[in-house]
Order: C-alpha cells, then sequence, then structure tokens
C-alpha cells in the first residue's frame, strides 16, 4: 500500500478525462493520462505518470500503476505501458503487469501518433 501523511490515498478513474486520480484529503496530487484504444484490440493506454510536487517518494506513482492494472484486469484488456514509468513499474512487477500483445503496443503508439490531443 502507498504511504500516506495523515489520509489514506483514494484512487479515482475519470475515464472521460482520460485520468486516473490519486486523490489525498480531496486533492489530486498526482494522475496517470490515459486513453483507451478506439478500436481492436482493445486496451488501456498509460501516457504520463504524473505525481504534484511536495508529494513524491511516498509510493504515489507506483500505486497509480497497480491500480491501473488492476482496472483494465477488471474489464479484460491489457494495459500498454507507453509511459516511461509505467513501462518500468511494470518490468519491475511481471506477476502484477502481464506483457500487452504487440498488435496492441503497435495500435497504441499508432493511436498516439496519429491524436496529439493524447498526449
Amino acid at each position: 500500500m502507498p504511504e500516506s501523511r495523515n489520509t489514506p490515498i483514494e484512487y479515482r478513474d475519470d475515464r472521460k478525462a482520460g485520468r486516473l486520480l490519486a486523490v489525498e484529503d480531496g486533492t489530486a496530487v498526482g494522475y496517470i493520462a490515459y486513453f483507451v484504444l478506439a478500436g481492436p484490440p482493445r486496451a488501456l493506454v498509460a501516457v504520463h505518470t504524473i505525481v504534484e510536487p511536495g508529494h513524491e517518494g511516498r509510493g504515489i506513482a507506483g500505486g497509480l500503476v497497480r491500480t491501473f492494472y488492476g482496472l483494465a484486469e477488471a474489464e479484460g484488456v491489457p494495459v500498454v505501458p507507453l509511459c516511461p514509468y509505467a513501462a518500468s513499474w511494470a518490468a519491475k512487477h511481471p506477476d502484477e503487469a502481464p506483457v500487452a500483445p504487440a498488435e496492441a503496443v503497435a495500435a497504441a503508439k499508432a493511436q498516439l501518433a496519429a491524436d496529439s490531443d493524447l498526449w
């Protein structure tokens, strides 16, 4: 579990905004920016993992990525970790972060390249 100073971190999926938020005391202290692949194959694609200044070193980024993989598992889809942090975390936690099929990775990279708004 991620460490917390006062209250536990809550993870909230804001699918419409493409953000998985880490919330503490009602304030977002970090997030994963992501998108859902537009067509088959389906996947959740992590683009950026951000922890707000002053909240680093508390396990928030790892908690976000772990929660993101949990969301994907619940939906029965893979995660494509295009974010360097998410990719590094996945490599260190292969039991929690299955490798995405090559076709999902290729489709995610193509969709990201075609739509700069996804950044």
